[in-house]
Formats: structure tokens, C-alpha cells, sequence
């Protein structure tokens, strides 16, 4: 029960975290036995790192699996997150948090969605309170409990960002976001390696399958041909490759063989990482790959508009 041979990134705050983790997401909340069997089989394969939340309803599962692991706790990177609907009462959540987790302290806490929700689930229109400002003001007054090692974001763009830092005490360690190589955000990489900020991939291999009739990047010529150059599955591709660029990770599977792969890192040649940045700038392969987006005409994600959350996107979810 080795912890697997990967690096660490080191955190505007000093704290280091494993660069690639298992997220605890299973697609509906909730997940029970099988989440937690999943953690387990993950920290038997080397896995030091995992990652889940409020909403997804598996916090006591992963709580669980880390106290039944025979792993000393300071050994595990532990993230959860503050759910929308509790923006106005986030110590209170927090301590909910840690209470199903069933540890004492947890190693990042993460604001999962810039939006907040109102009582009546309802969400509370851009620029009213609470704002993520003020979420965020409250979220900082947790590292003081000593019951938080760090906090950050998750879902925050460039332009969100650039609202929040100003009234910042604490700089957020982290922004949480899609990263893969359709969806590279450069921009935004650059613009948080200037501010210390790590960026963390959720969804680091996008869709194993075709996506609205469109292939994704696992079967793309270039990640195939770097795959069977390697000797590894194009998942090590691109895992690796997030990991080479300075991005933490956080890719799920339930099957101990893929884990094990996943977390068994690829040295990518300059050209190997040439050809990866690349695959984005490829006749429609420029888009998120995830199912919650909206391209309707209203353009609403959970109530906020795109120019609002100040992601670029467009009808048929490619960039621009």
C-alpha cells in the first residue's frame, strides 16, 4: 500500500498535494458501498489524493474508506466543498461536512460553484448577496479553526477572479475547473501561475466516446500515436500530459486496473507535449465535453449567463 511514485505540487500556502487524485463524483449524488469501495481500491493502488463534496452526497463513504484504510491520515489529501445552497451559512456547512467525513481536519475546502442558492433552491441572481466575495470572506475565517489546511475554488474564470482577488486576505490555493486537451485554457493557466494559483482538472479525460456525434481526444491520431509510442493506454496520455504541464488531476475510475494506470505517469517528450497542446486548435475538437452545459438562447448554466461567469463558450459548446 505504497504511495505511488508522483509529484507533489507545493501550494501558495506551503501545504504539497499529490498531483493526480480520485474524484468522487459518480454521476448522481450519492454512491454509497461503491464509492467506498472505490476509495479503498484507490489507496491500495497508491492513491493519496482524493477528492469529493457536499453535493455528491458520498462524504461519509470517503470518510469511511480513509479511516478503514490502515493509512495514517496526514497521509491523505482530503478535499470537499461547499454546496450552493449553503453560501449563506458556510461554517455551519463546513462543520456538516466534517462530521460525515468523520475526520477532524480537512485538507482543502473548495467553494464548488460561484453561484449561491437562495432558500427556495432557487438561484440568487449575479451580483446579490451573498456574493462569492462574501462567501469567500467567510471561507477564510476557517483556516483560523485550524480544522482547514487550505481553501480555493472551483468553476472561477478569469474574469471571476479578477472580482475576487482584490478583496482577498487569503488568495485562493486552488480554482478547480475542466481541463483537458479540448479545453486546454491557457489563458486562464497562465493567468493563475501568475497569481500562485493551482489549477486542478475535473474531467481530465473528458468523454471516453463520441460527444454530440463529434470524436473527443482519446481517439484522436496524435494521442493514440504518443500512446502506443509509450506502451500506455491514451488515458496516461492525457493524464500525464496535465500533470507535465503543472496541473493537478483528479480523474475517477471504479476499475483497480485503470487506476493503477492512471496513476503510473508517462516522461512526455517536448514533442509529445507539442502535439497535445495542439489537439485543441483541431476543426471542432475546441469544447467542454461535459452534459451540463446549455446552449439554448437564454445561454444559462444554473441561472447565471456565460458573459456573467465569463466563460467563452457558443451554441454546439466550442470556444471561442
Amino acid at each position: 500500500m505504497a504511495a505511488a511514485p508522483i509529484p507533489y505540487f507545493t501550494l501558495n500556502d506551503g501545504h504539497k498535494m499529490p498531483s493526480v487524485g480520485m474524484g468522487c463524483w459518480m454521476g448522481t449524488p450519492g454512491g454509497g458501498e461503491t464509492v467506498e469501495n472505490m476509495c479503498k481500491n484507490a489507496l491500495n493502488c497508491g492513491y493519496r489524493h482524493l477528492d469529493t463534496a457536499y453535493g455528491y452526497g458520498n462524504e461519509e463513504h470517503v470518510g469511511k474508506a480513509i479511516r478503514e484504510s490502515g493509512i495514517p491520515r496526514e497521509e491523505i489529501f482530503l478535499t470537499t466543498k461547499l454546496p450552493n445552497q449553503h453560501h449563506h451559512k458556510v461554517r455551519e456547512s463546513f462543520e456538516e461536512s466534517l462530521k460525515n467525513l468523520g475526520v477532524d481536519y480537512v485538507d482543502l475546502y473548495l467553494m464548488h460553484w460561484p453561484h449561491a442558492y437562495g432558500e427556495d433552491g432557487k438561484t440568487i441572481p449575479y451580483g446579490e448577496k451573498p456574493t462569492f466575495i462574501e462567501t469567500w470572506k467567510e471561507m477564510e475565517k476557517l483556516v483560523d479553526t485550524n480544522k482547514v489546511r487550505s481553501i480555493g475554488v472551483s468553476n472561477f474564470s478569469i474574469k471571476l477572479l479578477n472580482e475576487l482577488l482584490p478583496h482577498c486576505t487569503i488568495v485562493p490555493a486552488i480554482n478547480q475547473v475542466e481541463l483537458h486537451p479540448c479545453l486546454p485554457s491557457f489563458e486562464l493557466k497562465e493567468y493563475c501561475d501568475k497569481k500562485g494559483i493551482l489549477l486542478t482538472a475535473y474531467s481530465p479525460l473528458g468523454r471516453p466516446k463520441e460527444y454530440n456525434g463529434k470524436p473527443v481526444f482519446m481517439t484522436d491520431p496524435d494521442v493514440v500515436r504518443i500512446a502506443a509510442q509509450h506502451g500506455a493506454t491514451p488515458a496516461q496520455v492525457a493524464l500525464s500530459w496535465g500533470v507535465q504541464r503543472g496541473t493537478a488531476v483528479i480523474p475517477k475510475s471504479e476499475s483497480p486496473e485503470r487506476m493503477r494506470t492512471n496513476i503510473t505517469l508517462l516522461k512526455l517528450s517536448d514533442e509529445d507535449m507539442r502535439a497535445l497542446d495542439q489537439i485543441h486548435t483541431k476543426p471542432g475538437m475546441h469544447r467542454s465535453l461535459l452534459l451540463y452545459h446549455n446552449y439554448t438562447d437564454d445561454g444559462l448554466i444554473f441561472g447565471w449567463t456565460y458573459e456573467q461567469l465569463g466563460w467563452p463558450m457558443e451554441k454546439g459548446g466550442i470556444v471561442v
